[in-house]
């Protein structure tokens, strides 16, 4: 699972919009996190009531003040924890008043506690299995919250390392196919079935706002249908966020259930795939020939 920081580009501002010059100035206050940055300081600096500009943002950008403000204070808190600072250092560097709220942010947003994530998945045990699949080998990793994990390859020993090298001071335990892990193996096979499964899934994927608001639109993609990035980005209404999508959907760490090979370039060829080009192809061709998930 990649832990590379994605960066959120420049907010799109819609020329229609006449607040739309004023909300970008507020988010590049809210980019550097100085000052007061509270509903009420941001709407006075902008001449604006606070339900105006709650409604303004939401507009603009799709999420609240808070919101944005939260994501953004994470971004920070991440690219401290990984530039070496203890995790108190960087929590109060990167906004947050506590520990205990940072916590609370990051378990939701990464999938691991602060120090776990740092350290590759220390304190961390994570489970697997792997079994045959008619596009071959495939591996399911799972935590307690949830699955961290689903990935394709020719071999299980190319799996399960590159898993013991993303999770590399975990604990890492290859088990029998149950429980979780078993509901897993088993909607992700169904995929690539006529009848594929509805996901229900627990998730434990550590990811930005961003990735997520990218991996969410990947999952409303119909089955045996595709978007191009530049969709995706618009229906962000980040028009111009292309690249940064591209990131996002490279990173995921989810196969099938997050359904990334979905997005094609605008042309209609097909672009880089985590797992493999020809998979991909396979993957497209198979759910176009077959019905659509209701």
């Amino acid at each position: 699972m990649s832990t590379m920081p994605v960066s959120h580009p420049t907010p799109a501002r819609p020329a229609s919009d006449p607040l739309a010059e004023t909300i970008h100035k507020l988010t590049r206050r809210l980019d550097a996190g100085i000052g007061d940055l509270s509903l009420n300081a941001l709407a006075k600096s902008a001449g604006l009531s606070p339900f105006a500009l709650q409604r303004a943002f939401k507009r603009i950008l799709g999420v609240s003040p808070h919101a944005y403000a939260t994501a953004r204070k994470l971004e920070r808190f991440r690219a401290g924890l990984l530039s070496g600072k203890d995790v108190t250092t960087a929590t109060y560097d990167a906004g947050f008043n506590s520990s205990s709220r940072v916590y609370e942010k990051t378990a939701a947003q990464f999938g691991l506690p602060p120090r776990a994530y740092t350290k590759a998945g220390a304190a961390e045990e994570i489970h697997f299995a792997i079994t045959a699949s008619p596009i071959g080998e495939m591996l399911v990793a799972a935590t307690e919250r949830g699955v961290c994990s689903i990935a394709f390859g020719e071999t299980a020993e190319g799996l399960e390392t590159r898993l013991r090298t993303q999770f590399r001071n975990a604990t890492i335990v290859r088990t029998p196919a149950t429980g979780a892990l078993a509901e897993a193996i088993e909607f992700t096979l169904s995929q690539l079935t006529e009848h594929p499964a509805a996901l229900a899934l627990p998730l434990d994927l550590r990811a930005t706002a961003f990735q997520q608001r990218v991996w969410t639109a990947l999952m409303q993609i119909p089955r045996g249908e595709t978007r191009s990035y530049a969709d995706i980005a618009r229906q962000l209404d980040r028009p111009k966020a292309v690249r940064a999508v591209a990131r996002a959907i490279a990173s995921n760490p989810i196969a099938l259930a997050i359904p990334c090979h979905r997005v094609i370039g605008s042309n209609g060829t097909l672009t880089g795939y985590r797992w493999g080009m020809e998979l991909k192809a396979r993957l497209l061709k198979m759910e176009k020939s077959t019905p659509k998930r209701a």
